[in-house]
């Protein structure tokens, strides 16, 4: 679904990615864990091809097609998507006008799809009002979450990366999102790339791969999250440099 190969990248004149390699299946579930400012979001937005990040060295490709020059709306019609950790505020626009414009423009069923988003609403659960407000402003964290599922839902993609989803979530919250996902998205063989942080979304999800991101580059891969998540908790993200996984 989606290989990356000796990718490195730059913003401005700062180098964010070294000489990465990720491979994603139809299907797969992949979690990207790293401490803070180690290229994680980076790597998310050169995926979906923020042109802010000039690509140096290396290829894309998504569904065996080469989109490393592709635009970000190129991409997203092929089947990429992305949920943002901190999704900007629209003033003027509505939650409900943007699930409008994406089913006009993919085509879709008005009657089932508005009935989908219904039903998300109230499986995570939030009020209907949200539909009618302007699109992330004011929107509490949980709240954001949920309005970036019902766009990602519309759209429909074949591959989704979330950016820090576990981010201002309580336990509670995080157990219904994932619940959400699995239904939606997981059940109907999309593939997903979890970015994050913290370990707490690994258990939820059990991955078919793990991945640990330090300073740039991808320096472990391994399907055992368990042992991944327990060798960063015991003894943080250095011992991942020695970990039996490296190169793996």
């Amino acid at each position: 679904m989606l290989q990356i190969k000796n990718l490195t990248v730059k913003v401005d004149s700062k180098i964010i990615i070294e000489d990465l390699t990720l491979f994603i299946k139809k299907g797969e579930i992949h979690v990207l864990l790293g401490p803070n400012a180690s290229g994680k979001s980076s790597l998310a937005q050169t995926i979906m091809g923020n042109p802010r990040y000039q690509i140096l060295q290396g290829k894309i490709w998504f569904k065996d097609q080469d989109i490393t020059r592709l635009s970000m709306e190129k991409r997203a019609q092929l089947g990429l998507a992305l949920s943002f950790q901190e999704p900007p505020p629209i003033k003027g626009v509505s939650l409900n006008q943007i699930l409008e414009l994406i089913r006009q423009k993919r085509g879709h069923k008005i009657k089932k799809t508005k009935q989908t988003e219904i039903e998300l609403l109230e499986q995570l659960p939030a009020s209907k009002k949200l539909l009618h407000r302007n699109l992330n402003e004011r929107y509490s964290g949980g709240e954001k979450k949920i309005a970036e599922l019902l766009q990602l839902s519309a759209l429909k993609p074949k591959l989704i990366i979330f950016d820090e989803l576990d981010s201002g979530l309580d336990i509670k919250n995080l157990s219904r999102i994932l619940k959400v996902i699995k239904a939606q998205f997981l059940s109907k063989g999309v593939s997903v790339l979890f970015i994050t942080h913290h370990g707490q979304i690994v258990d939820g999800m059990q991955p078919d791969w793990t991945h640990v991101m330090l300073n740039k580059k991808i320096i472990c891969n391994s399907q055992d999250y368990q042992k991944v998540i327990t060798t960063i908790k015991e003894h943080g993200y250095q011992k991942c440099r020695h970990c039996q996984f490296v190169d793996r």
